[in-house]
């Protein structure tokens, strides 16, 4: 799942680039180092400036932000008891457990 900016036309001329990506979410169950390892590193480096992975095995979200050359500068695990608040889209508070269910 992808968040996106406003467009005005809402994309019915182009689609989406990853300048207009605000937060990305993967849903992971039994991809999640494939996530981790592959598609993380792939959205740094088209410039997507955050990613979530719910990372269902292991009941948390982990959080990729604070991009810089390339590179998430932040990287942060969040358990069932905590919200995850998101850096690129203000105001976004999610809690844990009840993404996990």
């Amino acid at each position: 799942m992808a968040l996106l900016r406003p467009h005005a036309d809402f994309y019915r001329t182009a689609h989406p680039t990853p300048a207009d990506v605000l937060l990305i979410i993967e849903v992971s169950d039994t991809t999640v180092e494939y996530d981790r390892q592959v598609k993380v590193p792939l959205y740094a480096g088209a410039g997507i400036e955050e990613v979530w992975i719910v990372n269902l095995p292991e009941e948390k979200i982990e959080v990729y932000a604070g991009l810089v050359g390339g590179v998430y500068q932040s990287i942060s695990c969040v358990g069932r008891d905590a919200e995850v608040r998101a850096q690129t889209v203000a105001g976004l508070v999610v809690s844990v457990a009840e993404v996990l269910g």
